[in-house]
């Protein structure tokens, strides 16, 4: 098994940086899991043509070559480039899956008829209808690891390697000064339960890809 960093994700506004506001373009961390005949690329953040770029230094393969898709949320910035990899199979979290659809159902239902906003609505309602609900394992090693909190069904990867544990977090953990200082992202759906997804992190994952930031050693692994 294969796991690279393709992209490292920032925030919008990073809160341990001082800043107040938003300041850039935020972008979610990329992975890319390969094992088999089986390449898995996680959230495809950056624009399509940038991304496709990405994919060939870090990986040295084609954005065709790329199998399947999983996002650990539903959110814009983590599926930017989603339309590029058509020829892939897409997967989320079954509760995300029904979380979105419940949220672009409300705002259809409130959308003036004919209009860009409606438009724009139907759009996403197609490409959520692509995506389908994860299996427990992708291969031997590859599963997916719930994290419920900042959103309803928030979901990770879960990469068993022979001499450590690897979790792509998603939103689960923003950055690795978030996961150092026990603190989430603002906004979340439900607060006490994306605590909880932090600590469970906390106590399982050696390393850890965060949402926002690169790969980074669990404190506690290190010894800290």
């Amino acid at each position: 098994m294969e796991m690279i960093v393709v992209s490292i994700g920032t925030l919008s506004q990073n809160p341990f940086w001082q800043e107040n506001s938003p300041v850039r373009t935020p972008h979610a961390t990329t992975s890319l899991v390969r094992q088999n005949d089986r390449v898995i690329l996680v959230d495809p953040s950056l624009p399509a043509q940038a991304l496709e770029a990405r994919i060939a230094e870090r990986a040295g393969i084609k954005a065709a070559a790329v199998t399947d898709v999983f996002l650990t949320n539903w959110r814009p910035a983590h599926r930017r480039a989603l339309k590029a990899f058509s020829h892939a199979s897409w997967w989320m979290l079954e509760r995300e899956i029904q979380a979105a659809g419940e949220v672009l159902e409300q705002a259809a239902t409130h959308a003036p008829a004919k209009s860009e906003e409606r438009a724009v609505i139907q759009d996403e309602q197609s490409l959520l209808s692509r995506v389908q609900a994860a299996p427990d394992k992708f291969t031997q090693g590859v599963g997916i690891f719930p994290l419920p909190g900042y959103t309803p069904g928030q979901c990770g990867l879960l990469l068993e390697l022979p001499a450590s544990t690897v979790v792509i977090a998603g939103d689960a953990v923003a950055t690795a000064s978030h996961f150092a200082s026990g603190r989430v992202l603002s906004g979340c759906f439900d607060l006490n339960q994306a605590q909880e997804s932090l600590m469970e992190l906390y106590n399982l994952a050696d390393l850890i890809v965060p949402g926002h930031d690169n790969i980074f050693v669990n404190p506690r692994t290190a010894g800290f």
